[in-house]
């Protein structure tokens, strides 16, 4: 399986899923944008997974390149690629399958958790997840409003779209599963004056304390990954 992923700045890169991907011999290549990189051929790739970033997605007088990725994440979507994003990468894939994305009531930093709906609860690629489950949130912005034939799949308190799902092929998540150490030391070394504690913002101590956080997200995208795999092939073989 070729796998090809979109980071928009250094920092966020796709962590955990890299290693999934090195793991079971996949062939792992990637568009950063913040390089002046080029996007690859559709006929290239067979997953897509489109990372998260500071900038929004409106945002294309400042950062040229959205209008070009928006239309590259559209096509893909629509040739039945599997696309996954994650934070402002969903947002992006909301974006493209005629959602809004507007500025959230409040924002959410640091380990929240979220609840898991009964869809979600009895669909076999999500079933897994406990139904409440503690992940890692940074962002303001969120996918307020979702066409009907796209499927919401979480909420939390303070964001009522958390995760969705389309055609079961199109995948995004508001938060971050695939956060290793390094990267969350690193959002905070970055983002620490955005820290200051609120009703959905955390402190930096208060984010480092739960490196068991860290290993629970890995085993869940782990896990998700490898059902959508097994998934895939056996549409592919059916």
């Amino acid at each position: 399986m070729r796998l090809h992923y979109l980071q928009h700045i250094e920092l966020e890169h796709p962590g955990h899923i890299l290693s999934w991907a090195e793991e079971n011999g996949h062939v792992i290549t990637h568009t950063r944008f913040y390089n002046q990189e080029s996007l690859p051929s559709l006929n290239s790739i067979d997953w897509l997974v489109v990372m998260g970033g500071p900038m929004n997605i409106y945002e294309e007088d400042r950062y040229p390149w959205l209008k070009e990725e928006k239309m590259f994440i559209g096509e893909a979507i629509s040739s039945g690629k599997i696309v996954i994003g994650f934070c402002l990468g969903a947002q992006l894939i909301a974006d493209c399958l005629g959602g809004k994305v507007t500025r959230a009531q409040q924002p959410e930093i640091g380990w929240f958790p979220i609840r898991w709906n009964s869809l979600a609860s009895e669909h076999p690629l999500f079933s897994f997840f406990p139904r409440s489950s503690v992940v890692f949130q940074w962002h303001y912005d969120t996918f307020s409003v979702l066409p009907a034939e796209v499927k919401v799949l979480a909420e939390s308190e303070c964001c009522h779209h958390q995760a969705f799902m389309y055609h079961e092929h199109v995948f995004g998540f508001q938060f971050h599963l695939e956060n290793t150490p390094e990267l969350v030391q690193g959002y905070i070394k970055a983002g620490a004056a955005e820290m200051t504690p609120a009703a959905y913002v955390q402190s930096p101590q208060e984010v480092l304390e739960h490196p068991e956080y860290i290993e629970m997200n890995n085993f869940w995208i782990t896990k998700f990954l490898t059902r959508l795999q097994m998934q895939e092939r056996r549409y592919i073989v059916g």
